[in-house]
């Protein structure tokens, strides 16, 4: 791992597991202060609403364990915080910041093509959340097959080359602590800003998919929540949570 190990972060590193979500659950009790976890082999994965999860040998899993101070709506704009620093830990890798975009509300994607997701999970009870495991799947070295997701989902990309899982993960860990640092001094605002700078197809015509209905429009914004915001042909959309889907 040549990158410095940012100050304060706990590290566990395993040969396989079922998933690095799943270690962090049962670890839980162990852990009081933030808390890397990698797998270089996982055996059941999964990504957001119980979706199986393609974890290639060579491919990158990891799970941030915080124990978090703030409500449960500000704690889940972590997932923000983290696909930035994805996003800088690509562009320190490859030096070419133009390959890569953040997609909303959890994808990095790379020429278009999804290269890594981000899945959060909590754990408390009422306003209280006691604990956040923010996983991070990236495709290092291979791409899953299209038949292995979703049908119009964007197409799966790999990053090639020969970093290494602990390479990455430190690269991943000193961007994370930066923008950890920024969020907690100065709120969602600065976080907010850098990710509308990256995002992918703002201004652009998309489809967002809840579990109930779809909604096509302009991708215009999104606001202080986190909310993905469209102008739609029946007015302006705040979408707490959707699928986004590219035409």
């Amino acid at each position: 791992m040549s990158t410095k190990w940012p100050e304060g972060y706990g590290l566990i590193l395993l040969d396989q597991t079922d998933s690095t979500m799943s270690e962090a659950h049962r670890r839980a009790s162990d852990i009081s202060g933030p808390t890397w976890i990698m797998a270089k082999h996982q055996t059941a994965a999964h990504g957001r609403r119980g979706r199986a999860w393609a974890s290639p040998s060579g491919n990158f899993a990891a799970t941030l364990v915080l124990r978090p101070a703030e409500t449960p709506d500000v704690v889940a704009l972590r997932s923000f915080v983290t696909a930035l620093a994805l996003f800088d830990a690509f562009v320190a890798l490859t030096g070419r910041a133009e390959a890569f975009a953040l997609k909303w509300p959890n994808d990095v994607l790379m020429h278009g093509g999804k290269l890594a997701g981000i899945l959060l999970e909590s754990a408390g009870s009422g306003a209280r959340v006691d604990m956040l495991s923010i996983g991070i799947g990236v495709n290092l070295v291979a791409a899953p097959a299209a038949a292995e997701v979703e049908p119009s989902a964007v197409a799966p990309v790999s990053l090639g080359g020969d970093v290494s899982q602990e390479d990455f993960l430190g690269e991943l860990a000193a961007h994370y602590a930066i923008w950890e640092t920024r969020f907690v001094t100065y709120g969602f605002a600065p976080i907010r800003e850098a990710w509308l700078a990256r995002a992918a197809r703002l201004g652009e015509v998309v489809t967002a998919r809840t579990m109930q209905e779809s909604f096509v429009g302009t991708f215009e914004d999104v606001d202080a929540q986190g909310n993905l915001v469209l102008a739609t042909a029946k007015g302006r959309l705040a979408i707490p949570a959707a699928d986004v889907f590219f035409s």
